[in-house]
């Protein structure tokens, strides 16, 4: 049986203040759509929005290792709240479907199909996928030959290998796999075999909750300072700790593709993550580890990575460990520095890692100017003396004999890469906000090669093609046996940076991505892409040669769906692959606006607007949807801006977008909400700028001609539905709120939240006034709350909602709760997105729009049209 939300219901005349803006008293509703205990739908047209088929649009991704089919796991829609009320566990933040032996993750969020695209012609082939199966995973062969997926049955889990050609799938694993920590598989280097993890042998039957308890919740702090966050769903007690390492634990095992024998290897332990040599002889094996903990979540518990043979399982050495972080005070005074970066060479030949020499005692005394090739600052990292760090190759049988430095640098490492061959080093250096790419010859480790040299994020954020801000990007791709290097030319001589230009303007000039070569040895650099910027936003999405002269990109335009070409920069021929949909065509065309507006203070803060289609001029009611974040100043937001606004984007709508909403009939106004003050005390000034803000947005707004501004809601989702309550109780501009999965008590969060990072403590009157719920008796305006029954978000527990209800229906206030069973931080099953819509129209309709009449019937019908 399917439940229903849990409702909770007041309506009683509002308390306005003098200056609030007019209301009458209104009587308890009488509207079906707010006071029905069942699942809803809204309005046909804007059902028809919210479930729109957006997921049957492509975007190529995954690339096979030979460049000739991308892969793309395809749904059908949002989940079904049968979906999420299959039984599972909550243990210490992890959600296990118990049933089959997987995580939830893995049942919520998966698959109807997996459609393989051919790169050079864009035809599609369909995998086929058992009817009562969905699917997570893909994972190409080395070979790029066949395709392995995950296939998820109601009691079990299994790995299935498709011929992309033609889409046909056979089931390989004859045993279920176990995938709560481990939630993938990897194919072998000589694509014949694939390696997972399978439950032990001899399991043995789950542990049974004692049907009277054996002992009381025992918690005890421990000496010293320990400012832990608030985290849900943590371990209560010896059975769940049980629990936990019962479905956690697991057996990895290898499958032979073509005879489906299964051979298992090593011992059983609680595996979270797997990663296989480039030749197949070795594994890096993470695995938590006891002691478990009442008071963060699994992902904090200690672990350990060991290499292992594949041949039989045995442990060669422990390469790294990690105590349980629960946040208690640690000495590490006495530490030696210990191994980072552990990777597989890309050339096979062992595994590679950074070490940096100790700290001296008397470190912090001694000063050491900054390399002439360096990055401004004191080389050793924190402490003045100079302390190198050194790169090591380390070989087989992997002892202490067996690692051989092969470079050494004066300032600490960020990390380093290697090209195909193995032969060329790219080393990162950081001091600061400066840093430095650069790449050594092994041929001649005496002289960098300057790649890049600035502020900003640099490649230090990963491969591919992600711009890190201001900051470039050296590009890279995956090998087939795994690994991942730097992408360099045919002949060896060039690498790549990406990076994408952002304008002075973003209103008037929309950013560019680009591609430039650089010549490792000499430094000279040469674009060989920038995208286009008529009205277009173009973006790469792989890089199909050495040369990088045949790309796959993504164009998309304002009223342009997104699509994937193939461009050839040696000819200029653009290829479309992909044909999208624009499922939503009357959102799309409908008008938008965007303003820079002035607040009182003289602070510039920008504003989009979306007017409802064909709309006649009339003022309109305004619904202000809205996210605060915090900045040090102008300059700070300007920039900040400047790299997220993109007027070439087509309209990103989903299914809880609040522009659906101009289908009602609304102004839509989703305006920045900057918080500026001094570093680390942004939080001073958060009242004071969420009233200037607002205040700014309608008054502006209304002169425009476009809102009345007696008919406006506010609203918003987790930290913007934290800024709605207080919104509602710091100003007088809202006739109705609409809030979803948010705090409105910081002192349930004494310990820092959002930028804050002070504590309660620290800076008491600051957590106070953020605090809607000590202003709830200055509520002005209906107040319509929904919450996740499960929401798993820090800070920002159901009990929440719960009690600000309660503390409202004391104040006589109007307010509403509805509590979706299942639901985490966000909305998801379709039940959950179609009664919100029904809720939230009626809401607004009602004490926005003063419209009484209008109610949504159980089938979505407008009732008043019955």
């Amino acid at each position: 049986m399917i439940p229903t939300p849990r409702l909770r219901f007041t309506l009683l005349a509002p308390a306005l203040l003098a200056f609030a803006v007019t209301a009458e008293a209104q009587d308890r509703t009488t509207n079906p759509t707010l006071t029905t205990e069942a699942f809803l739908r809204p309005p046909g047209y804007i059902a028809d929005a919210v479930l729109a088929p957006r997921y049957l649009n492509v975007t190529l991704g995954n690339p096979s290792p030979d460049g000739r089919f991308f892969v793309q796991q395809q749904g059908d829609g949002p989940p079904s709240m049968a979906t999420f009320a299959k039984p599972f566990y909550r243990l210490g933040g992890e959600q296990i479907d118990w049933q089959a032996n997987r995580s939830r993750i893995l049942t919520q969020r998966s698959g109807k199909t997996l459609v393989v695209t051919d790169g050079q012609t864009g035809a599609t082939t369909t995998i086929q996928v058992p009817d009562d199966a969905r699917v997570t995973a893909p994972q190409w062969s080395p070979d790029g030959t066949q395709l392995a997926f995950f296939a998820h049955f109601e009691t079990e889990t299994h790995i299935f290998v498709a011929d992309p050609t033609n889409g046909r799938a056979r089931q390989l694993t004859r045993s279920p796999v176990l995938a709560t920590l481990y939630t993938s598989f990897e194919w072998m280097p000589d694509s014949r075999s694939i390696l997972t993890m399978l439950p032990p042998e001899n399991r043995g039957p789950a542990p049974q909750k004692p049907a009277v308890p054996t002992t009381p919740q025992v918690r005890l702090t421990e000496p010293g300072t320990n400012s832990i966050r608030t985290y849900p769903d943590l371990l209560e007690g010896p059975f769940e700790k049980e629990l936990l390492e019962y479905y956690a634990t697991g057996q990895l095992a290898i499958v032979e593709v073509g005879n489906r024998r299964t051979r298992r290897i090593g011992q059983p332990a609680m595996i979270s993550g797997v990663d296989v040599s480039p030749d197949g002889m070795y594994a890096q094996v993470t695995a938590m580890q006891r002691p478990f903990s009442y008071i963060v979540p699994r992902r904090q518990f200690g672990s350990t990575t060991e290499l292992w043979s594949m041949e039989d399982g045995s442990v060669l050495t422990l390469l790294s460990e990690q105590e349980l972080r629960d946040g208690s005070p640690q000495d590490t005074s006495e530490n030696e520095p210990e191994k980072r970066n552990i990777t597989w060479r890309p050339d096979g030949q062992g595994l590679s890692y950074l070490l940096q020499d100790p700290r001296q005692p008397d470190d912090s005394a001694q000063a050491d100017p900054a390399p002439s090739q360096g990055p401004p600052g004191r080389p050793g990292g924190r402490g003045g003396a100079r302390r190198p760090d050194r790169v090591y190759q380390w070989l087989p049988p992997f002892d202490d004999n067996s690692a051989t430095e092969i470079y050494e640098n004066d300032t600490q490492l960020q990390n380093v890469r290697y090209s195909e061959d193995g032969q060329v080093l790219f080393l990162r250096e950081q001091q600061g906000e400066n840093g430095h790419e650069f790449a050594v010859f092994l041929s001649d480790l005496e002289t960098k090669h300057t790649l890049w040299r600035g502020k900003g994020g640099g490649g230090g954020r990963g491969g591919g093609f992600r711009g890190g801000g201001r900051a470039p990007s050296i590009m890279t791709k995956q090998l087939g046996n795994g690994t991942s290097v730097v992408r360099t030319s045919s002949d060896g001589s060039s690498a790549f940076l990406s990076g994408t230009k952002f304008q002075d303007d973003p209103m008037t000039d929309g950013p560019r991505t680009y591609i430039d070569r650089i010549e490792i040895q000499g430094g000279e650099k040469t674009r060989i892409f920038e995208s286009d910027n008529d009205n277009v936003f173009e973006r790469v999405l792989a890089v199909m040669d050495d040369d990088a002269t045949q790309l796959i990109v993504s164009r998309e335009g304002p009223t342009d769906v997104p699509n994937s070409y193939r461009r050839d920069l040696s000819t200029g021929q653009l290829q479309q692959l992909t044909h999208n949909t624009d499922y939503t065509p009357d959102l799309t065309k409908t008008e938008r606006r965007r303003y820079n507006i002035k607040r009182v203070d003289g602070l510039e803060i920008a504003v989009n607007v979306t007017l409802p289609p064909n709309w006649d001029g009339e003022r309109l009611p305004g619904m202000i949807w809205f996210y605060p974040r915090e900045y040090t100043d102008q300059e700070n937001y300007d920039e900040r801006t400047r790299e997220t606004y993109n007027k070439n984007r087509f309209p990103n709508i989903g299914s809880r977008s609040m522009e659906i909403m101009a289908l009602q009939g609304y102004a839509v106004i989703q305006p920045d909400a900057p918080i500026i003050g001094d570093e680390g005390r942004m939080n001073d000034n958060y009242v004071h700028d969420l009233r200037n803000n607002l205040s700014a947005v309608i008054d502006f707004l209304e002169r425009e001609a476009i809102i009345d501004r007696n008919r406006m809601g506010v609203g918003g989702h987790s930290y913007g539905a934290f800024s709605t309550f207080n919104a509602m109780v710091h100003t007088p501009f809202f006739k109705a709120g609409i809030a979803g999965d948010g705090n409105n008590n910081r002192t349930l969060t004494p310990f820092s939240f959002q930028s804050e990072r002070r504590t309660l403590w620290q800076a008491r009157e600051v957590y106070l006034d953020m605090s809607a719920f000590f202003h709830a008796d200055h509520l002005q305006g209906a107040l319509l709350m929904y919450h996740g029954e499960h929401d798993q978000n820090v800070g920002t527990f159901p009990i929440h909602s719960w009690r600000l209800f309660e503390a409202l229906e004391a104040l006589d206030k109007t307010a509403s709760l509805y509590v979706y069973p299942f639901e985490d931080h966000g909305p998801a099953t379709e039940e959950t997105l179609l009664d919100l819509w029904a809720r939230w129209t009626a809401w607004l309709d009602e004490y926005v729009k003063g419209d009484t009449d209008a109610n949504v019937t159980s089938d979505g019908s407008d009732a008043s049209q019955n």
